[in-house]
């Protein structure tokens, strides 16, 4: 097999982040769950940001933050999602080939407006996040670049994307690619709230096309319906081949048949922010796995990469996690 030219392809979600801090207060009286995504329409994100103190916006979304990552431990990537041909999505699209992601995807010249979404950060380093989907809710199967998903290491899904009937197509239509090409397919569940809404497909979705899959223990004990996080653990490891489940303070896990490998959490001066801790450790974890490290090393790669996000406002590295990497790995 000719080597291909991407270590990882991310579909997701294109938009832009809007942080700011937020007291406990401002999370009750706009009656938001911490800790949670929810999804807005265009009234509601207006509303919002109105009340949101000043922060910073920057590029996000969950894939997009992790092939970010990706390409500042010096993996090749792209990203497929959707912008609209407006202000955000041209910020979108500078940000991320600005790092030297390919990112191909036609943008909309109609309809709704980029997707931003607005995270509140609260003194515990909690983020409750609202979501404005915009013109990335419009990702089709049309827009999954066969030629670039058969030419990447591993496709990269993230769960926000499959509340949209078209996204789930694309999905679909990315993983067969993916697998016809004999490339490896991941997943990450994303929120506790999708794998609800989602379940029986996530499910179905895990066990006939997922290589690699990431959550966390919240999001692994939903998908099996188990209060136990163990036997959630003994659960995938029948589904899928790789699971990294992540656990807080805790560390994470991560499992290969009968393999077990337990990560301790990385030392951290001060928990600022907690946006991106997921999409960054699925980062350090891809590159451990695409340059053929054992899962422990891979497990020990996503910690790092996660405790470098946590330590600073926003979902992309402060700082070269190449040269973080070789700091903490000799």
């Amino acid at each position: 097999m000719i080597d291909p030219r991407f270590t990882v392809v991310g579909i997701g979600n294109a938009i832009v982040d809007v942080l700011a801090y937020a007291d406990d207060q401002f999370i009750i009286e706009n009656d938001l769950i911490k800790g949670t995504m929810s999804l807005v329409d265009e009234a509601e994100a207006e509303i919002i940001y109105s009340k949101m103190d000043k922060g910073v916006e920057c590029s996000g979304g969950s894939a997009a933050n992790t092939i970010a990552a990706l390409a500042s431990l010096g993996s090749s990537g792209a990203f497929i999602g959707k912008v609209k041909d407006d202000k955000l999505g041209k910020v979108f699209h500078d940000d991320i080939t600005l790092l030297g992601i390919t990112f191909k995807t036609a943008a909309n010249t109609d309809g709704l407006s980029t997707a931003r979404c607005m995270i509140h950060v609260t003194p515990d380093a909690q983020r409750t996040m609202q979501t404005f989907l915009g013109a990335s809710s419009n990702l089709g199967p049309e827009d999954i670049d066969e030629s670039i998903i058969s030419d990447a290491k591993v496709t990269y899904l993230e769960g926000y994307l499959w509340d949209p009937d078209l996204a789930k197509q694309a999905f679909r239509k990315a993983a067969k690619t993916a697998e016809s090409a004999g490339r490896l397919v991941a997943l990450s569940l994303s929120d506790p709230f999708c794998v609800e809404r989602h379940r029986v497909d996530f499910l179905d979705f895990v066990k006939n096309h997922v290589n690699i899959l990431f959550a966390n223990e919240e999001e692994i004990m939903s998908l099996y319906q188990l209060k136990d996080f163990d036997a959630a653990m003994e659960a995938v490891c029948a589904d899928c081949d790789i699971a990294a489940l992540t656990r807080g303070e805790k560390g994470s896990i991560a499992v290969r048949g009968d393999e077990v490998h337990i990560a301790k959490a990385e030392p951290v001066t001060k928990v600022v922010d907690t946006t991106g801790a997921g999409d960054a450790y699925a980062a350090g974890f891809l590159h451990g796995l695409t340059t053929d490290q054992p899962l422990n090393i891979c497990a020990r790669l996503g910690g790092i990469c996660s405790a470098e996000i946590i330590s600073h406002v926003g979902a992309r590295p402060s700082v070269s996690l190449k040269n973080l990497i070789e700091e903490k790995i000799k």
